[in-house]
Order: structure tokens, then C-alpha cells, then sequence
């Protein structure tokens, strides 16, 4: 067991989490590793915080583009493939902020992305379909 007790609160909040709450923690801690690197642009551990969120946006994404691939998922063709074409957009961005990191402003576009797909994940969709 971890002696960490935030490790320990964090498995213990997954295993109650619904599979839509579970995605929409994991969108938004990408979106808050993305903008802490934005925050700490100019500070010597930029590189570093850097590459730890893009690796983590993209371990994120891949998994997203992994199960929206699969014939079985159940979400309607047309959403699967607006995910699956925003999810590359995504991957080109970050590849490009690795290539080029100059502009901490060209993780906007992502960070936002992020933060409003957790947004509409946690939104109860009988309320929004009485």
C-alpha cells in the first residue's frame, strides 16, 4: 500500500468514478499539466514540464483514438469520427509546440480542447434530454 495519502484517495476515487467521470479527470489533468508549463514558461524547468504534459496529452489522446477505433464502441459513427479528427489535430499541435517552442500561447487551442470536453463529460445527459 502507499504511503502517500493523496496516491491512496486518488485509487481510491478512481474505483467510484463513473467511466465518464473518470475521462473528463483525465482530460482535465492534461489541460492543467499543459497550462502549468504555460505558467512556467520562462523558469528553467519549462523543458521538462514540457515533454512530462505533451507525453501525457498524448498518452491521453491515444487512448481515446485506441477505443473510438474499435467496431464495438458505442458511439454514434459521425461523433467517433469528429473525435478521432480533433484528437490528430491535437497530436499535429503538440508535435508542432515540441519542434517549436517558442509561443507557450500555441498551447491554447489544446488546453481549452481539454477543459471543454471534461466540462461536457460531466454534464448529466438526461438533464440535457428531458
Amino acid at each position: 500500500m502507499s504511503s502517500n495519502p493523496l496516491s491512496v484517495y486518488e485509487q481510491q476515487s478512481k474505483e467510484f468514478m463513473s467511466a465518464r467521470e473518470l475521462e473528463a479527470s483525465v482530460l482535465s489533468k492534461a489541460g492543467l499539466k499543459l497550462k502549468q508549463v504555460q505558467d512556467k514558461w520562462d523558469t528553467p524547468e519549462k523543458d521538462l514540464l514540457l515533454d512530462e504534459a505533451v507525453r501525457y496529452n498524448q498518452k491521453v489522446w491515444s487512448f481515446f483514438q485506441s477505443e473510438l477505433s474499435m467496431p464495438d464502441n458505442p458511439l454514434p459513427k459521425k461523433l467517433r469520427e469528429d473525435i478521432l479528427n480533433l484528437s490528430l489535430f491535437i497530436d499535429k499541435r503538440l508535435f508542432e509546440v515540441l519542434a517549436y517552442p517558442n509561443d507557450p500561447s500555441k498551447l491554447d487551442i489544446v488546453i481549452n480542447i481539454n477543459f471543454n470536453l471534461a466540462a461536457g463529460l460531466r454534464t448529466n445527459p438526461e438533464a440535457a434530454n428531458p
